[in-house]
């Protein structure tokens, strides 16, 4: 059995997935830095457009960021 384009596609989907956690931890880093930074009204609702999250995950992060103590600038 030859498996060399299996084993191509499972590094493949390695690399990608490794990608996206990676991508979904800096932005979920700036979605905690920007809405830390602002009390402006409606800035979730703001941050949950232009990402694609729900509200509801933009709270989630927000809640398990408050256990998180801001890192000194």
């Amino acid at each position: 059995m030859d498996t060399t384009a299996l084993d191509a596609a499972a590094r493949r989907y390695r690399r990608a997935e490794a990608a996206l956690d990676k991508a979904r931890t800096e932005l979920t880093a700036e979605v905690v830095a920007c809405l830390r930074s602002t009390d402006e009204r409606g800035a979730q609702a703001d941050v949950a457009r232009r990402t694609g999250w729900s509200r509801e995950q933009i709270r989630q992060i927000m809640r398990a960021a408050e256990a998180t103590p801001p890192a000194a600038e």
